[in-house]
């Protein structure tokens, strides 16, 4: 299937001479990606740090990589070389930038990682101003409708059937079993890819030996969602310092397994909470309804302020708000530093609109309040013309993000 980021290799290659880094969690489709690059031009390579056959060739450097490329003719389309998990590479850095340092302009170049590619920097030269970065993310309401570049950071509305709504929901957002739709297939994959994210890329990459008690962290993240981060109660729990606690979130974070997002403070009166909120990048391993419902939404928004982000739209952020008087909503994201969105997730449409979010727009002024019943069904109206705090049908304002 056509996926956004198609369209953003497709848009970057077309405008730009830096290398194009894609970053995002295993399975998520970046090998699919770079694979894809073939259809942009009539010279493409690929080659994977896991293969032996490409591995022997990264290792012998730039004039094995690039035999038989035409560097040096004029072509309707620049040769295009992907490297797919070279982050696994001590001197992946070094590489990179002696090719583009050498090659800029003759070839243009596509790194993809199942990890963030700016924690692994194991000795070498910085590439800063050599490349672009974009986080890949698993399927969204929005990108089901639409995988052309938008033009601006909210869209208008478009209808997804409900087949698709519910399969995105209960599968999660991972190409192949959203495409799949199988609870057998499901399973094992889940299955398998838990595995190797634990037992092989972190094992090989963050040099963690207590790999049992690293699951028992995930599985606890996945009760958790949603909620404040309790370092010291996990810690308890697993029969480990908070320190490491906090490392091993830092590398489940790194690893794309979870996400946490932090409260937002300026401009709150009596606010107090420091601790972040956790979710999941896979939405479909939490159990609880009401928890999976926030957390798809979670996904969705965290989405959408990576690619406005990366795009080069402006600066995007996500929080969420609470006081000391326990007022709380679930969402904030701010446009350049300043709060823009605000939303509060609900399951059912007939909950009446949450206190908090007039008690927080009064204080922040946020020009877009809403609070997403998952159960309603689309509505095609603009979400973002809509003057006061609204409850919303999630289908509709999902679907003008990205």
């Amino acid at each position: 299937m056509k996926r956004l980021y198609d369209s953003v290799i497709r848009d970057h290659f077309d405008r730009n001479e830096q290398m194009l880094f894609l970053s995002g969690p295993r399975q998520v489709g970046k090998t699919t990606l770079a694979k894809n690059c073939s259809q942009l031009t009539e010279h493409f390579r690929y080659l994977n740090w896991d293969k032996t056959q490409d591995r022997a060739l990264i290792l012998v450097g730039a004039p094995s990589l690039l035999n038989g490329l035409p560097l040096n003719a004029l072509l309707p389309r620049k040769p295009i070389i992907a490297f797919d998990e070279i982050h696994k590479y001590k001197n992946w850095r070094t590489l990179l930038k002696g090719l583009i340092d050498e090659y800029k302009g003759q070839l243009d170049i596509l790194v993809t990682g199942s990890a963030k590619l700016n924690v692994f920097r194991r000795g070498g030269d910085s590439l800063m101003g050599r490349y672009f970065y974009y986080r890949v993310h698993p399927l969204s309401v929005a990108e089901i409708n639409r995988t052309t570049l938008p033009t601006a950071p909210i869209s208008s509305p478009q209808k997804i059937d409900e087949e698709s709504f519910q399969a995105l929901f209960e599968f999660g957002g991972f190409p192949e079993p959203f495409i799949k739709q199988d609870k057998k297939f499901y399973q094992q994959w889940q299955n398998l890819r838990q595995e190797q994210m634990l037992r092989e890329d972190i094992r090989d990459l963050a040099h963690i030996q207590e790999l049992a008690q690293l699951e028992m962290l995930a599985i606890f993240l996945q009760q958790q969602v949603g909620q404040l981060v309790e370092y010291s109660s996990l810690a308890k729990k697993i029969r480990v310092s908070d320190q490491t606690i906090r490392r091993w979130m830092n590398v489940l974070e790194s690893f794309y397994y979870c996400f946490t997002i932090k409260p937002w403070s300026d401009n709150i009166s009596r606010s107090l909470i420091k601790q972040p909120k956790v979710y999941l990048w896979d939405w479909s391993q939490v159990q609880d309804k009401g928890a999976k419902v926030e957390n798809f939404v979670a996904s969705h928004l965290l989405k959408a302020v990576h690619f406005w982000t990366d795009i080069g739209f402006g600066k995007y952020e996500l929080y969420f708000l609470r006081d000391k008087n326990k007022n709380e909503v679930d969402f904030l994201i701010t446009q350049d530093k300043k709060p823009w969105i605000m939303v509060e997730v609900k399951n059912s449409g007939k909950e009446p609109l949450s206190s908090a979010l007039h008690h927080f727009q009064s204080q922040l002024h946020v020009p877009h309040v809403f609070q997403l019943a998952f159960d309603l069904p689309y509505v095609d109206i603009d979400s973002f013309s809509l003057k006061k705090p609204m409850i919303v049908p999630a289908k509709t304002f999902l679907s003008q993000l990205v």
